[in-house]
């Protein structure tokens, strides 16, 4: 009976501490601030307070319309603009004197790029000075013919014959003028010297010669390349399937790997009139300016064709996007915590960026980074809201 007793007292006490452990366990400091409310759970919104570390992982940009590319970017190569450098090689052998001009000098047409000793000049001028004496004594031989013939003291066939003589010696003192006009030497030279001349205005951008070089006419490269590099040429090839993408005057946006984020502008010139039947391709000129001289020929670039100013789109990057099932979404920044998935179509889709055809505004807040990180938060707010 005592022990019934006991075990009933043991019992009851253990009830009113367990009931007080609960009571101190439910109850906190009285000063406690309560709970903040939760936001409603909406499906495709995400909430992030201020201080939540997931913001540093996330990147906005504001949205606007900019001229859409019509191709993916095209492969070229900076070459010389062809109408404005000359390859020059000499006319004529000889040993080279003095010193050639050096590389990067800017030459005007006419310049002297290097002299040579000749023996092809020595025999212009040999033979320009025998046609020269020549030509004079068959006019004196002529004159005196006339005059005798004019005495009766010759006859008629021998003033014809005088006559012709004069002619043949006045015929090869031409031929022997004219061959000294176009090797640009003057009449009154003996020297046997050769001045090479630059046709073009430019800067001497390649150089095959040194001093004491043998030079001939038929030597495989050209003694310099002169050529104004303020002014370069991209060539491009363009597939068949995209030629009508490609328009003459058509303004096209250049990058090289030398200068990262920068662009610069170039003009279709020209567009082949052959194809390719190997590659299925067409080329491209495009004048490209190049007035800080930076560009240089033989560089590769990457070419962006675009719609033209008048034809305007959002383009955005594709670091934006993610996909679920056969739908692209982005995120749009309603305000600095709030966020909304959204539904997009895209045109054409490049290699990092994409132009939206439907489903995105300008001035719209953009996602551009962290739109993953934001889909999984935004998985496990809807299933926390839908045990």
């Amino acid at each position: 009976m005592m022990n019934q007793m006991y075990l009933h007292r043991k019992i009851a006490v253990l009830m009113v501490l367990l009931g007080w452990l609960l009571l101190v366990g439910c109850s906190g400091p009285a000063d406690q601030a309560p709970p903040a409310p939760q936001r409603p759970k909406v499906a495709g919104q995400v909430y992030l307070p201020s201080d939540s570390p997931k913001k540093a992982y996330i990147k906005t940009a504001r949205l606007s319309l900019s001229e859409h590319p019509l191709l993916e970017p095209l492969v070229g190569k900076i070459s010389y603009n062809e109408s404005l450098t000359s390859r020059i090689s000499s006319s004529v052998a000889g040993r080279v004197i003095g010193t050639p001009v050096a590389l990067g000098t800017t030459v005007q047409a006419g310049s002297v790029l290097l002299e040579l000793n000749s023996p092809d000049v020595a025999d212009a001028e040999a033979d320009f000075a025998k046609a020269q004496a020549d030509l004079m004594l068959a006019t004196h031989a002529f004159n005196r013919q006339q005059e005798l013939y004019a005495g009766k003291a010759v006859s008629r066939k021998e003033l014809e014959q005088s006559q012709d003589e004069l002619s043949r010696a006045s015929s090869e003192a031409r031929r022997a003028q004219e061959r000294l006009k176009n090797l640009h030497i003057n009449e009154q030279q003996t020297d046997g010297h050769f001045a090479l001349r630059s046709p073009v205005p430019g800067i001497v951008v390649e150089k095959n010669v040194n001093p004491g070089t043998e030079v001939r006419p038929d030597l495989e490269k050209p003694l310099f390349v002169i050529s104004d590099i303020k002014k370069l040429t991209v060539l491009m090839e363009v597939f068949e399937v995209n030629l009508s993408k490609i328009k003459l005057g058509q303004k096209l946006s250049v990058s090289v790997p030398a200068y990262p984020g920068e662009r610069f502008p170039a003009t279709v010139q020209y567009i082949g009139q052959v194809l390719d039947e190997d590659t299925r391709s067409i080329q491209v000129r495009c004048d490209l300016p190049n007035p800080d001289g930076r560009l240089l020929p033989g560089m590769y670039t990457n070419i962006e064709v675009g719609s033209g100013p008048d034809d305007l789109a959002v383009v955005i990057p594709l670091t934006a996007v993610f996909t679920e099932g056969d739908t692209d979404y982005v995120f749009i920044a309603l305000d600095a915590e709030h966020y909304q998935q959204r539904a997009i179509k895209m045109g054409l889709r490049l290699k990092d960026k994409a132009v939206i055809s439907q489903g995105l505004q300008p001035d719209e807040l953009l996602v551009t980074e962290g739109a993953l990180m934001l889909s999984a938060e935004e998985e496990l707010e809807t299933d926390s809201a839908n045990p």
